[in-house]
């Protein structure tokens, strides 16, 4: 499912950033809370995607 792979992605390319925000960076940990609410909303698209192929197949 290319929704769950992008959300990966998201969550895989903000793992810097948490890094350099939990040793205090705060303009890292402002990117990380801009990133999380994108990962978010990604996951509110797969939830989506689950129950439409749930749906389908019943």
């Amino acid at each position: 499912m290319q929704e769950y792979e992008t959300l990966r992605e998201m969550v895989e390319s903000a793992s810097d950033d948490v890094a350099k925000a939990a040793g205090g960076n705060k303009a890292a940990g402002t990117r990380v809370r801009k990133a999380m609410q994108e990962v978010k909303e990604a996951a509110q698209t797969v939830r989506k995607k689950i129950l439409e192929v749930r749906s389908v197949e019943h």
